[in-house]
């Protein structure tokens, strides 16, 4: 079992929204909020200013998730339902579960807050960079080129092909130069699959063409 490293002073009770989706920290997280505990949620923070967890509902269990920000609500409709814009904080890892918060009609319970270690060098973000940039010319979908002191692996990782599992993992990884590595081992395997799809397919189209072959030369051939 992978040992977790806490935030000091990390522990608090947060609001819980579950979802069947991952997001990271620094993502732009638009909701529509239509059920009345979670319009209640909402307006909470609002009014109060507070931060919300979205724990991810997987394997019909709730471990980790991301605190998220209320950046602003959109739009509110006739019946209360609303949109609204989060901003992705800190991954989490749920300690307890309460599915009524006193007095509230939405669940929550005790967080701790992962340490984010920022240890990946250089050279594996230019490579993983690299890599990526060639997996959309394979893909042949323009990719503008990051500079280095701007690439955050978080702000791609919903458009490298990554499955629901693998974000998941990752969510839960906290040093930087692990997280590295596993889009790197993903993106070899993917850049891998796209090239010999690429071959594949020139296969199939060379079949239906006429070949101009270069006969070979019997003359010294000898059969042992």
């Amino acid at each position: 079992m992978v040992e977790l490293y806490f935030s000091q002073n990390s522990s608090m009770q947060l609001p819980f929204f579950p979802l069947r989706s991952i997001f990271f920290p620094g993502e732009t997280v638009p909701l529509h909020i239509f059920e009345e505990r979670y319009k209640q949620l909402i307006m909470d923070c609002r009014s109060e200013a507070t931060t919300f967890g979205i724990p991810v509902y997987i394997n019909n269990e709730l471990a980790f998730g991301t605190e998220v920000q209320l950046v602003e609500v959109v739009n509110t409709y006739e019946g209360g339902e609303m949109d609204v814009v989060c901003v992705g904080r800190q991954v989490f890892k749920v300690l307890s579960f309460h599915n009524n918060l006193p007095n509230k009609l939405y669940a929550g319970g005790e967080v701790g807050f992962l340490e984010d270690i920022y240890d990946a060098s250089d050279d594996i973000k230019i490579k993983v960079l690299g890599k990526i940039k060639v997996l959309y010319d394979l893909m042949e979908e323009p990719f503008k080129a990051l500079p280095l002191e701007k690439f955050n692996l978080y702000g791609l990782i919903h458009k490298i092909g990554l499955s629901y599992e693998q974000e998941y993992q990752l969510l839960q990884i906290q040093n930087e130069s692990e997280r590295f590595k596993l889009v790197d081992t993903h993106l070899n395997i993917t850049i891998d699959i796209l090239r010999e799809i690429d071959r594949t397919k020139g296969a199939i189209k060379m079949n239906g063409d006429f070949k101009n072959f270069d006969p070979l030369d019997f003359k010294d051939f000898k059969i042992n």
